[in-house]
């Protein structure tokens, strides 16, 4: 698939495990990036086998510009922190990332994201972001995301959920999609 950003084509195509280095590489990019600003979204670096079952089940993407990784997101089916995920039909969306050279392509993953959910049957895009993160949120609510409560779970913002380690507050936020 391929979209449009400032003149360049942006193509999305799903990570194998040959590509794990790159999604590794894009997520720790935008993490330090993050750290750097005092946003604790993320760990500082992310770890192989916590991005494997994604790019296994083939939710993982990478989406390239001018043929090089720009961005990275992970589009799944059910989300624990969403307690109807057995009744509601959502496409959920995890470690969206960007590199800094590639800063602003967020509006086109989120503009994708809804569209493969939507091709899939979704009603709606899921995703969640640390609460404490105000400026990520307030983009989130102008690109039509509604937010859906505030939810704690266990582990470090960003890391497998660990039920003895401290917890995190995430904020959930939902987009409807148009029915086709």
């Amino acid at each position: 698939m391929t979209h449009r950003w400032q003149d360049l084509d942006v193509t999305f195509h799903r990570a194998d495990a040959a590509r794990t280095h790159e999604v590794l590489s894009v997520l720790d990019e935008a993490a330090g990036w993050l750290a750097a600003k005092g946003v604790a979204q993320w760990p500082d670096r992310f770890r192989p086998e916590w991005v494997a079952e994604g790019i296994a089940r083939g939710e993982t993407w990478l989406a390239s510009v001018g043929g090089e990784s720009a961005a990275t997101l992970t589009l799944d089916w059910s989300d624990p922190k969403w307690e109807d995920t057995a009744t509601v039909r959502a496409g959920y969306l995890h470690r969206l990332a960007i590199r800094r050279r590639a800063a602003g392509l967020g509006a086109v993953l989120l503009d994708w994201a809804a569209g493969a959910a939507a091709e899939r049957g979704a009603g709606s895009l899921r995703l969640d972001c640390v609460s404490d993160n105000p400026r990520l949120r307030a983009y989130y609510e102008s690109r039509g995301f509604v937010h859906h409560g505030d939810v704690a779970v266990g582990g470090a913002p960003g890391e497998p959920v660990d039920t003895a380690g401290p917890r995190t507050w995430l904020s959930r936020y939902q987009l409807a999609l148009p029915r086709g």
